[in-house]
């Protein structure tokens, strides 16, 4: 159902398939024992078989707007449980061209809003009053520009609109909500793309408060480090290597980690410890809009912190930077760093050569590895001598 049947007929792989069925999450439980039930505003049943982890809706109907408990009183939908028909789950779907359902017996697809013809047509529409529906849910903004970025449609008048000026709904959206989104939005082949639909609908600023804005309302400043960060991770996806939201983050956050350690220099700081500041005060910004886990968090920051330590190329300790554990993402991010900057260039090449005659760790490196691998030497407690 929706978006694994708009994939099919755009002749894009599928990267799942979910269910909807008129069984309510307690029957798909009774029925499947692998089965778990997940979500308080939107129920759903997880199902395991076979290895595989499938998703099973139960149609949905239009929600009881009297429910206190259901809606926000901004119009955003608290909790959405309310049973119905197919043709009702049609109807309270976000865009027509996720309102499409897969009979999987006779194979036939039934439409009950427009959609296909929106897909032949490359339009994108929001089903129901765009005012209505972006109050409802938010992160339809997001999911918007994503189908813009993603699938090269184009949304009507009535659904791009009032975007730009709804844009600020996003900050009552949860922020652990938002991160998800923003790693759908940059992190899965069409993060420039992202960013431009973004900016074309003024949701830039709001996702990202803590960047300087640009020319437009809700825009905000892409410089060049911004945009190799996306493109290169663009072409790592396409070409199946591993991204991370810590590396899209310090991208993200850099010209604001940079304002503010700059300023903490002037104010005497060392840089090794303005960075650390300013790190722990952009982060800590961004936080409260897109929640950063901290396993991707303390990667960034380190990612950060590595950058004063490669202008240290005299003595013979800059050797054991090349040992350090993210080194090869501080690399990478002067050379990005290297494409705003091009007095940073003679360092990276610096940096490339000295990868190229690497040597073995140093002994101190190679002597606490063993250390740490040695097992622990028990020592018997001596009994006390008698008398």
């Amino acid at each position: 159902m929706g978006g694994s049947v708009r994939d099919l007929l755009l002749g894009k792989a599928p990267k799942d398939f979910d269910v909807a069925t008129s069984a309510t999450p307690e029957e798909v439980q009774a029925v499947f024992p692998r089965c778990r039930l997940i979500g308080r505003r939107f129920r759903l049943a997880h199902v395991r078989k076979r290895g595989a982890l499938i998703e099973v809706a139960t149609f949905r109907a239009r929600f009881d707007a009297d429910d206190d408990e259901s809606q926000h009183a901004s119009g955003r939908i608290l909790r959405d449980n309310v049973f119905g028909t197919v043709e009702e789950d049609a109807l309270r779907r976000d865009f027509t061209i996720n309102a499409l359902f897969l009979d999987p017996v006779s194979g036939d697809i039934r439409d009950y809003v427009g959609g296909y013809q929106d897909m032949a047509d490359r339009r994108l529409r929001l089903i129901g009053d765009p005012d209505v529906r972006y109050h409802e849910d938010p992160v339809r903004l997001l999911r918007a520009a994503r189908f813009v970025a993603k699938l090269g449609v184009e949304p009507d008048e009535d659904t791009a609109r009032r975007m730009p000026e709804l844009a600020p709904l996003l900050q009552g959206v949860p922020p652990a909500r938002l991160f998800e989104e923003t790693c759908k939005l940059f992190m899965t082949g069409h993060g420039m793309r992202s960013m431009e639909a973004l900016q074309r609908f003024g949701l830039s600023v709001t996702l990202f408060p803590g960047l300087r804005g640009g020319a437009g309302p809700g825009k905000i400043q892409l410089g060049v480090l911004l945009r190799h960060a996306l493109e290169n991770t663009d072409e790592r996806v396409r070409t199946a290597k591993p991204v991370t939201p810590a590396f899209l983050y310090a991208a993200l956050l850099w010209s604001s980690l940079d304002e503010r350690a700059r300023a903490f220099v002037q104010k005497g700081d060392p840089e090794y410890v303005a960075i650390m500041r300013a790190a722990e005060e952009a982060i800590a910004e961004q936080a409260r809009r897109t929640a950063i886990p901290r396993r991707f968090s303390a990667v960034t920051r380190q990612i950060w912190l590595l950058q004063p330590r490669f202008a240290k190329t005299r003595g013979k300790r800059w050797k054991r930077l090349l040992y350090e554990d993210r080194f090869r993402a501080g690399y990478d991010f002067l050379l990005l760093r290297a494409k705003e900057d091009p007095s940073l260039e003679p360092l990276c090449e610096f940096w490339t050569k000295a990868q190229e005659n690497m040597e073995a760790p140093p002994a101190a490196a190679r002597s606490s590895e063993r250390r740490r691998d040695r097992p622990r030497r028990r020592y018997r407690r001596k009994a006390p001598s008698a008398g």
